[in-house]
């Protein structure tokens, strides 16, 4: 589907076209022989093994168009993770072998670590979507980059935490 676009052209197209989409096997080796469709990691959810129905990797994403944002959003991103051998074939794809020295990665190989299976719907990414918000910081406190934050204000994007509502910060209210 849509062979001369991106993958996230690809996305962006598919959700449009149907609302919401499941993407399976995001990560792995491209048709044209080019890794990774979006920078998945190579450590965190099997993207090499091989279904049932043909396709590779054993994780997904459920993606719905974004009418504020114009553009594909993901809401949840689930996956059986990585196993050993799955672990070590996804490092040595991506290069990045060094990793096999680093605790979590000694526990996995070693055995310490069971199989696992993760995903669930983001609660801040499903009220962003439907609240309409632009930033994830309408509807989540973090801390963001000033510059980034100065860029928002611009554009009357207000970020939670940052002292913009002086009158609900209980450190501002008299006693």
């Amino acid at each position: 589907m849509y062979p001369d676009s991106s993958p996230k052209e690809r996305e962006n197209i598919a959700c449009r076209e149907h609302g919401a989409v499941f993407l399976m096997g995001i990560g792995g080796t491209k048709e044209n022989g080019e890794l990774r469709h979006d920078g998945r990691a190579p450590d965190y959810d099997d993207w090499i093994t091989q279904r049932p129905d043909g396709g590779h990797g054993l994780n997904g994403d459920l993606l719905v168009w974004n009418p504020l944002l114009e553009m594909s959003f993901e809401l949840s991103s689930m996956g059986i993770r990585v196993n050993p051998e799955t672990c070590l074939k996804q490092l040595d794809l991506c290069n990045v072998n060094e990793r096999k020295d680093f605790v979590w990665h000694r526990m996995l190989l070693d055995g310490t670590l069971p199989q696992s299976i993760g995903g669930g719907v983001g609660q801040s990414r499903m009220c962003q979507f439907f609240l309409r918000c632009a930033h994830i910081g309408e509807v989540q406190h973090g801390w963001y980059n000033p510059k980034e934050v100065e860029v928002l204000k611009d554009h009357g994007i207000h970020l939670l935490g940052l002292g913009e509502f002086p009158e609900a910060d209980p450190a501002t209210t008299a006693q």
